[in-house]
């Protein structure tokens, strides 16, 4: 814009502004005043707070609330010891940052006499996987490929300090 327009535009703003005002303010020095006469609302007094009563919990014969019970240690020892867990060493693949409900199945290739998956990730990118590749944050891998679905086992926590496999499916997106 050129200086002179900026000036037009800047003095009509100017002149907005001030024929926005004009001198009678009788009306809104009255309410002014009449909302500053008005008595103040009383303040309601605070709630009555019940004062708690307290219990002291005495185990005599029973078992500590506070710690696992005999069976429960029992458990998560047997649990641990399964002999399932993940490979925390392995280098994790790329579709492994999302979760398997974000992800969409779109199509199938077959190449080499291989079946590939066509995965579309949350940020749009379409990804090809093959069995034995992996995807999904509990450590899934794809055990097969058909036309319309992927399966998988996944590696989820079981509970007790241990590892369950869990089977897992990605179908075939809906168009």
């Amino acid at each position: 814009m050129t200086p002179v327009v900026r000036l037009l535009i800047s003095l009509g703003m100017a002149a907005l502004i001030t024929g926005c005002t004009g001198d009678d303010l009788t009306d809104l020095k009255q309410y002014v005043a009449r909302v500053k006469a008005r008595e103040p609302a009383p303040i309601r007094a605070l709630p009555e707070i019940k004062p708690v009563e307290t219990f002291i919990y005495k185990a005599g014969d029973r078992r500590d609330p506070f710690s696992p019970g005999q069976e429960t240690l029992a458990e998560t020892k047997h649990a641990s010891t399964s002999g399932i867990a993940p490979d925390l060493t392995r280098r994790k693949e790329e579709l492994e940052q999302f979760s398997l409900d974000s992800l969409e199945m779109m199509g199938t290739l077959e190449k080499g006499g291989t079946l590939w998956a066509l995965i579309k990730s949350p940020d749009g990118v379409l990804h090809r996987v093959k069995p034995g590749d992996h995807l999904g944050l509990n450590y899934g891998q794809i055990t097969l490929i058909d036309e319309d679905h992927i399966e998988l086992t996944e590696i989820v926590p079981d509970g007790m300090g241990g590892y369950q496999e869990r089977p897992a499916k990605i179908s075939m997106a809906k168009e």
